[in-house]
């Protein structure tokens, strides 16, 4: 308590007054006796007074914590320096903002003779990564919680690859922050932002080099600029509008119609039950009924910091087909591989191109890939892993078009190692675009490629829970099913082949018993594979209180009876969450659709 009365933030300083002052004990041992740790998205929290929330005080130790290790890793740190972006986000009771929380990230710095590039306005996420590389930073920090309620915020940390932190950094950045708990001098100083002669601005440099950087992946730039095609954009009243009307630009364009009511940074995300566009058509519909009013066939969402993408198209019955993160890279998959056929030089090699996706998501490139012949490779939940792969595959001369997560993460091209909004949308556009030209809708051309490709059909959902034992039981008791150290030979009726535990690293497929993919003992993550094709996963979220569930059936191209293999994996779903799950008995909360 001492320690975060030493802070100098009036309004979490209150909150911790009120707490001692009403005896609420068990809150202040929850808010000050434990420290956020680094989930798939960096640090992420509510805003708010206490060690595990996002606040001034916990952003400068983090601060100081990155200084200390970067400055062990880094001989020409402070020749090379730091980038700091942000998004919208902000909350009055706490006094606490995305862009306040990057100015105190930029003191601390400043204060130590660090060159420090913080961007005079919000940026997309991906605008971080991209400057680290652009600018030869060590690394950067972006101020942002994503499409997370507006009650959270949080600290996404990229190394000097422009790729975010992995094992050991994420570790050993948390054992610095420890040793560094008492604020420097300087680091309150918040006015060193406009006074350090080490400040730079590189907002105008860096999106230009982007604007420029996107043309490597647009391919039809003519017939875009003839398209009949009406677009509407939705920003999530976050900071898309912009950045989304410049890449439209690039690619030869009209602009896309902005959804008014959305388009300006609102950090209460006033107009949505949550500022997350994977939810589908519940939090769409402003964009959807103004596509019909202004006759636009297609909606593109990005989420409030631009780093994801949803897409709607509106189908011939009047109704909208809004597709899934998994349908969507299926496009893109088809979409950035026919591309590189028709660009690609006589001598390339398709043997030396990959895609990639992280283990939860579709199997449906590695379809694509086994009868294309290019490669394609899993990874562990969370595009770190993806950005970090990326990167290994591109120092080794290979060449990556297209990587995804199913939670609607695309990444096309290499420009960024991280998921970027902004260009997926640019590119479902051109490609909406082109297949205008032979009349064929995206819906149609989705169906196109699982017919020679195979039918993916696949279902990820969530239950809610907030209790961390509740969550651990669950997963202890698939780990001692029938016995201990047993885990389920059945899930109802359904026979289970394999079972792989990222969790403690076990895989009964391999020989030796051992997962491939390496262990993360800090979340939980079980994958069965089924008698009748199936593969379904349990795992915890890096990012929410979450346990989430993907399953999908994967067909071959003679497979075409998708109303059975529909039912198949409707009853197996019913089958995981009854036998494995147990929501009424654990008290797990249904998502609200």
């Amino acid at each position: 308590i001492k320690r975060f009365y030493g802070q100098l933030n009036p309004k979490t300083k209150e909150q911790i007054e009120n707490l001692l002052r009403n005896g609420m004990n068990k809150e202040l041992r929850d808010r000050l006796c434990c420290r956020m740790t680094f989930g798939t998205a960096g640090l992420r929290s509510a805003m708010g007074a206490g060690f595990c929330y996002i606040n001034d005080l916990t952003v400068i130790q983090s601060t100081q914590g990155m200084y200390k290790y970067l400055e062990r890793c880094f001989s020409d740190f402070k020749q090379r320096g730091f980038v700091v972006g942000y998004d919208t986000r902000g909350q009055v009771t706490s006094s606490c903002s995305s862009q306040r929380l990057a100015k105190l990230t930029a003191a601390v710095l400043l204060a130590k003779d660090v060159p420090v590039y913080l961007f005079s306005r919000y940026v997309p996420t991906p605008f971080v990564p991209y400057a680290v590389q652009k600018l030869k930073a060590v690394a950067g920090v972006m101020i942002t919680a994503s499409h997370n309620r507006k009650e959270d915020n949080g600290y996404k940390v990229y190394w000097e690859t422009g790729a975010q932190i992995t094992s050991p950094h994420d570790k050993e950045i948390l054992k610095c922050i420890e040793e560094c708990v008492e604020p420097w001098n300087g680091s309150w100083n918040d006015n060193l932002v406009d006074t350090s002669p080490l400040k730079r601005d590189p907002l105008q440099d860096i999106c230009r080099r982007y604007m420029e950087d996107l043309k490597k992946i647009c391919f039809y730039r003519e017939l875009n600029s003839k398209t009949t095609l009406k677009f509407v954009h939705t920003s999530f009243h976050g900071v898309g509008h912009d950045y989304v009307q410049l890449a439209f630009k690039v690619f030869g364009f009209k602009p896309p119609i902005p959804v008014p009511e959305q388009k300006d940074p609102d950090p209460d995300f006033s107009t949505v039950k949550c500022p997350n566009p994977e939810e589908g058509e519940s939090v769409l519909e402003l964009s959807l009924r103004l596509a019909e009013k202004e006759n636009a066939r297609i909606v593109l969402a990005t989420d409030p910091d631009a780093d994801r993408l949803a897409a709607a198209e509106l189908q011939e019955n009047g109704c909208w087909k809004v597709f899934t993160g998994n349908e969507l890279a299926a496009l893109f998959g088809w979409w950035m591989f026919d591309c590189w056929k028709k660009n690609q030089s006589r001598n390339a090699d398709v043997k030396n191109v990959y895609m990639l996706a992280t283990t939860v998501s579709s199997k449906i490139l590695k379809a694509i890939a086994l009868k294309e012949g290019f490669h394609f490779e899993e990874t562990l939940p969370g595009f770190k892993w993806i950005g970090s792969r990326i990167k290994d595959l591109l120092e080794n001369g290979k060449e990556v078009l297209f990587a995804f997560e199913e939670s609607i993460g695309f990444l096309c091209g290499t420009s960024v190692l991280d998921k970027d909004g902004v260009s997926a949308a640019v590119v479902v556009a051109e490609m909406a675009s082109y297949l205008e030209t032979m009349n064929i809708t995206l819906k149609q051309q989705l169906i196109k490629v699982y017919e020679k490709y195979g039918y993916h059909i696949s279902k990820t959902s969530y239950f809610l829970c907030y209790e961390p034992p509740t969550i651990k039981n669950i997963f202890e008791r698939l780990r001692n099913f029938d016995a201990p150290k047993e885990y389920p030979k059945f899930c109802g009726t359904f026979a289970i082949l394999y079972v792989r535990d990222i969790t403690t690293g076990y895989d009964s497929s391999q020989p030796n018993k051992k997962s491939v993919l390496p262990v993360s003992k800090n979340s939980q993550m079980i994958t069965f594979t089924f008698q009748n094709g199936c593969v379904a996963t349990l795992r915890t979220s890096g990012t929410e209180p979450k346990i989430k569930y993907y399953a999908e059936m994967c067909a071959s191209p003679d497979q075409s009876d998708t109303a059975l293999l529909e039912e198949e994996l409707k009853k197996l779903i019913d089958a995981l969450i009854e036998n494995f799950l147990q929501p009424s008995k654990n008290g797990l909360i249904w998502r609200s659709v």
